[in-house]
């Protein structure tokens, strides 16, 4: 079966006010909107165009198995507009989050609550592709030795000396991790304000993209001491359709642009700056991974003309995307559940048991295994999210 999927964008105050108007054609709500979420996830699930007004997860908790789908999708699949800085943050391993969720249950800490880091038992791996021109983030950390070339630019000073200080231990991974947990313990104030200071007039021809970044994130965020710990991070820029893959550990966070995200489905979130929500240090610094390493770029593998897959090797998910132009029909094969989302031109996904849809950008469909295949045609581009393998 196919049916299409909609759902209304999250107003999250980071959200852009024209990137996912844009395209979907329409003019601007006047609100923020961050992300349409395409999927089951019970926080916005979508709604189901089958004449019936059910969410998705109502959907299959009724009718999944006939066409053998699961209860619940491994997978959630959404579009992401960031108009400012998001916060920086980092998700649990599977086993983390099963010991962090049963802690805090014992502990009697709601489900709802503030202060809560673990809402489920379930890890958070997420691939983002770049659907803008251009879609910067934060992925992972730099080597020490290469921030210090980079905060050379900021000049001199006691505060700003006492954080290269901290990045000159011979063990990288100690060093970052020692100066992230200074950072947001609340003791390095000082250098918190001298830093966003010094970013005003610094200047670097090999970190000019970073200083423009920082100081952004600073002015979004002032004085909050994630401003310097982005300092820290792989600064990424993506053009359109390349992607990064955050595993578990990994700090990171997307600070412009418009993209499509896939990501297992989970809410757990543990936050190292830019924000005004809770922040546990320890939790934090306990799964954190403060190994320095290159931005984690995932290139896409071409499986036949015009159809490539975004596979990080993991069982929560794969995303494929295809790209059909007039007379061309291109074919992705499907070995589960599948969330297929336009986001150029006027395109038709025809299932193999002759179900068809029209999307428009920023337009979904769902499909139940038992298509098997999914038949792309018009003149537009594709992403379909689709279970790991």
């Amino acid at each position: 079966m196919l049916a299409p999927l909609t759902n209304s964008p999250r107003d999250y105050a980071w959200g852009s006010t024209t990137l996912i108007a844009a395209l979907e054609g329409r003019a601007p709500s006047g609100a923020p909107e961050a992300e349409v979420w395409f999927g089951d996830h019970p926080g916005s699930p979508a709604v189901v165009g089958d004449g019936r007004g059910l969410t998705l997860d109502a959907w299959l908790a009724a009718h999944g198995a006939e066409a053998g789908a699961p209860e619940r999708l491994p997978f959630l699949l959404k579009l992401l507009a960031a108009g400012s800085p998001l916060s920086i943050q980092v998700h649990p391993s599977r086993a983390e989050a099963i010991a962090g969720a049963a802690r805090e249950d014992a502990a009697g800490v709601p489900a709802d609550a503030a202060h809560r880091n673990y809402k489920d038992d379930n890890h958070k791996p997420e691939v983002i592709v770049a659907v803008s021109d251009r879609f910067e983030a934060l992925a992972g950390l730099r080597d020490p030795a290469a921030t210090g070339r980079l905060l050379a630019a900021l000049g001199d000073g006691p505060a700003i000396d006492a954080l290269r200080a901290r990045l000159r231990a011979s063990d990288a991974d100690a060093a970052l991790r020692d100066t992230i947990a200074w950072l947001l313990s609340g003791a390095a104030h000082d250098t918190v304000i001298a830093v966003t200071a010094a970013l005003a007039e610094a200047e670097s021809p090999e970190f000019a993209d970073e200083l423009t970044a920082a100081r952004g994130i600073a002015a979004a965020y002032p004085g909050d001491p994630g401003v310097v710990v982005a300092l820290l991070m792989n600064h990424v820029s993506l053009a359109r359709g390349e992607a990064v893959f955050v595993p578990a550990g990994v700090l990171h966070a997307y600070l412009s642009g418009l993209g499509v995200e896939l990501m297992a489905a989970s809410d757990n979130v543990l936050r190292g700056g830019l924000t005004p929500k809770h922040i546990d240090v320890d939790e934090l610094m306990s799964i954190v991974d403060a190994h320095p390493d290159a931005p984690p770029r995932l290139a896409p593998r071409e499986v036949a003309e015009g159809v490539e897959v975004f596979a990080p090797g993991i069982p929560d998910f794969e995303l494929w995307r295809a790209t059909a132009a007039p007379g061309v029909v291109r074919r992705v094969p499907l070995h589960g559940p599948a969330i297929a989302l336009a986001v150029s031109g006027d395109v038709t996904v025809t299932g193999a048991r002759g179900d068809r849809v029209a999307l428009v950008p920023g337009r979904a469909a769902f499909a139940t295994p038992d298509e098997r295949e999914l038949v792309v045609s018009g003149d537009g581009e594709v992403f379909i999210a689709l279970p790991g393998r």
